[in-house]
């Protein structure tokens, strides 16, 4: 008989995630976790979704690729006319979602955002392939177009301009922090008693590290 999707199960069993194990600050923990990811080579360890929502709460949620984090924060890169960047602009708080798979792991992250100063942008943009720039240029992102071909034909006309040329960032693209003030680990365990550890921030600037109910 065909599984239904109701069927479809895995229990989790590779480890477990303590209170005695995790360091205190959570930006330590992340970048712990996410060198294991890249030395588990998985695909697009840098992927996460990005939840945002307009100031009358309608949600939208997409997948980016985490550029930088630091102390500071999250780090992405978008065109600030985009959908995300105008509720953004609006409604400045989202929340991040890594799902790592393989590691039976997942990390939630939700903030406030601000944008990365103007020397950040440039300089991450001119560290992007040369074709990635020129898409910067010619894609109004989340806009609706009328076919494929009037991208190719902008692309095309970008490439002219810019041949031989230094491409500068157009201002309307860079890069958005989100500050978190709360972080959850999670690690899957058997029989769906996950591990979850919440860090939440405090007025003092202190994390507080809680244990959730799976």
């Amino acid at each position: 008989m065909d599984k239904t999707i109701g069927d479809l199960r895995k229990d989790y069993t590779l480890q477990g995630l303590s209170e005695l194990e995790v360091d205190l600050n959570p930006f330590i923990q992340f970048k712990k976790w996410f060198d294991q990811a890249l030395s588990a080579q998985l695909p697009e360890a840098n992927a996460m979704t990005v939840a945002t929502a307009t100031p009358d709460g309608k949600p939208s949620a997409r997948m980016v690729l985490l550029k930088d984090f630091d102390q500071r924060g999250f780090t992405f890169f978008t065109n600030y006319n985009s959908h995300k960047g105008q509720e953004l602009a609006e409604n400045p708080q989202a929340a991040l979602v890594f799902w790592w798979a393989e590691l039976q792991r997942q990390v939630r992250i939700s903030g406030y955002v601000e944008k990365v100063s103007e020397t950040e942008s440039d300089l991450y943009f001119q560290s992007r392939p040369v074709n990635s720039r020129l898409g910067a240029w010619v894609s109004n992102q989340s806009e609706a177009i009328e076919s494929r071909e009037i991208l190719e034909r902008r692309f095309q006309e970008f490439k002219n301009q810019y041949e031989n040329q230094q491409i500068p960032r157009p201002p309307h693209w860079g890069g958005l922090r989100v500050i978190p003030t709360e972080i959850e680990f999670w690690q899957g365990r058997p029989s769906r008693l996950h591990d979850r550890l919440l860090y939440t921030h405090l007025n003092n600037g202190t994390w507080k590290i809680e244990r959730l109910s799976p």
